[in-house]
């Protein structure tokens, strides 16, 4: 007898002007399972499950619920089929409360509203499934965790069957992904297929029973429980061996390149947001800095740039106290910026490759012609820079917003690494990469680290953080809660102290 699928997807081609984003995939999620996919960048996992979630019609293929052939002509008509997506980046309300935010959109909320019931029917729904959250708070009141189970009873409440995660993890905590999961398997034992599309290898291992995984808009393998490993899962993705450990040669220096000493400064609502903050990074270190996104992470790579105005302490790069300096005198004593917003703050997106790669070396001599810019310089230096980063580009001239996200961090990374900085600031330098791209980002890290760069990694991914860092310092509520050298902790530990626990300081 034939196995009905809660959702089958048969024989998916989509296209897009000038590529096949999904080419003849075959996907098919079982009732009570965790069905992982993966793949890297470019490999056609979001435009599959949006075709899934109704935001797409694909061009060929079927799509069939429970052993119907449906048609999804908006999210409206998946949700009503039992087909729910929690998105990355949530799409909550802020200003209304937890029980506004679940009935929104909802077809089958009465006219007269009755908000108590509702809130009743939410408590009652997430104690079921361990999803803790008050129906009555603001939005506004709630942890990133909160809002994302708020996100997964607003699915549930609608009443989804097949429910998809987009990277569910990314901004949570080691002890919150953990809760997650245990969540999942709970809804999985209720009859549920799950859907979690993640980059993290370690993920799967723990949480899948099977996985999908995506290579070029084709659907190369489904491996069940037990078929796969991760350095099986990783030559799948890509195609070939990557090398998923990286070695430090060397022991850090003794020189303090950055010293911060009690350093404080507000966010873009005026508020405090980092208080009393206080480490070094010396020659040849890695710094890593953990923590739950929204802690202060952006504003402590700001302030070090002179991009934010220090309210109290000082900083002091090699032997110099910058505070207060311009982000300009900021970089001619050594310190260079890889900004979170790789496209907003770090390139400028309508300007050719040429353009980006010598907006730090436009006033030297050797890059001018009287007030004018040496085009020809400028286009001999940026062709040795692409060909030494391996940047793919169609055009040196064309706008980068056209490039991929590994190439865009590989431009913005070049750029940055070439103008000889003591100190490098990289704020999460590999969000949104697939694994072959993530590598390269860390490769290029580990080298500059070699030759005696201080580098201060902020990131919200702790198995990159133990993986490059020497020394681990842990942002909780604006304020260092601990620094520990990362071969005596453990991501337990620094789970621990992301949530606001106190741990050994070493500055």
């Amino acid at each position: 007898m034939q196995e009905t699928y809660l959702v089958e997807l048969k024989n998916i081609t989509k296209r897009f002007p000038g590529v096949t984003a999904n080419d003849k995939v075959n996907f098919n999620v079982r009732k009570g399972e965790i069905h992982v996919l993966l793949g890297e960048n470019g490999s056609g996992k979001s435009t599959l499950m949006s075709i899934l979630s109704g935001l797409y019609r694909p061009d060929e293929g079927e799509i069939i619920v429970r052993g119907i052939k449906m048609v999804f002509r908006s999210p409206r008509n998946a949700i009503s089929a039992g087909i729910g997506m929690v998105h990355q980046h949530f799409k909550l309300i802020d200003s209304f409360s937890v029980a506004e935010n679940v009935i929104l959109g909802d077809d089958r909320t009465a006219p007269v509203l009755n908000i108590k019931d509702v809130e009743n029917n939410l408590a009652q729904l997430s104690a079921r499934y361990g999803l803790d959250i008050n129906p009555s708070s603001m939005v506004w009141q709630l942890s990133v965790g909160e809002k994302q189970r708020v996100e997964i009873v607003k699915m549930l409440y609608r009443g989804s069957q097949v429910l998809i995660l987009d990277e569910p993890t990314a901004v949570l905590t080691p002890q919150e992904a953990d809760k997650l999961f245990r969540n999942l398997r709970e809804m999985a034992g209720t009859g549920r297929g799950i859907v979690v599309i993640t980059h993290k290898l370690n993920e799967v291992m723990e949480i899948a029973d099977r996985v999908t995984v995506l290579r070029r808009g084709k659907a190369v393998a489904t491996l069940e429980r037990g078929q796969f490993n991760r350095t099986d899962l990783a030559w799948l993705m890509v195609g070939q061996d990557v090398v998923l450990q990286n070695k430090k040669k060397s022991p850090p220096g003794q020189r303090k390149v950055l010293e911060l000493k009690g350093v404080g400064c507000l966010n873009d609502l005026g508020r405090n947001c980092l208080q009393d903050v206080s480490f070094t990074v010396h020659q040849g270190e890695i710094f890593g800095i953990a923590g739950v996104a929204g802690n202060g992470q952006r504003e402590l790579a700001e302030v070090i740039a002179g991009l934010r105005r220090a309210t109290e302490g000082s900083i002091i790069v090699n032997g110099t106290d910058i505070t207060g300096f311009s982000p300009r005198r900021v970089i001619d004593h050594g310190v260079a910026l890889v900004p979170e917003d790789r496209l907003g703050t770090g390139l400028i997106p309508n300007m050719g490759a040429v353009d980006n790669l010598v907006l730090k070396d436009y006033r030297r001599r050797e890059m001018s012609r009287g007030p004018f810019l040496n085009r020809r310089k400028a286009y001999e230096k940026v062709k040795q820079l692409v060909n030494r980063f391996e940047i793919k580009l169609s055009s040196l001239d064309a706008p980068v917003k056209l490039m991929s996200g590994g190439n865009l961090q590989r431009l913005l990374l070049a750029r940055e690494i070439t103008s000889n900085p003591k100190l490098l600031i990289a704020v999460y330098p590999v969000r949104g990469l697939d694994i072959k791209a993530t590598e390269a980002v860390h490769n290029l890290l580990l080298e500059q680290r070699e030759r005696g760069m201080a580098i201060l990694l902020i990131s919200e991914d702790l198995e990159e953080i133990f993986k490059l860092s020497d020394r681990i310092g842990v942002l909780c509520g604006g304020r260092i809660t601990g620094i520990i050298p990362s071969e005596m902790t453990d991501i337990e530990e620094i789970g621990l102290l992301m949530m606001g626990g106190t741990g050994e300081m070493v500055l």
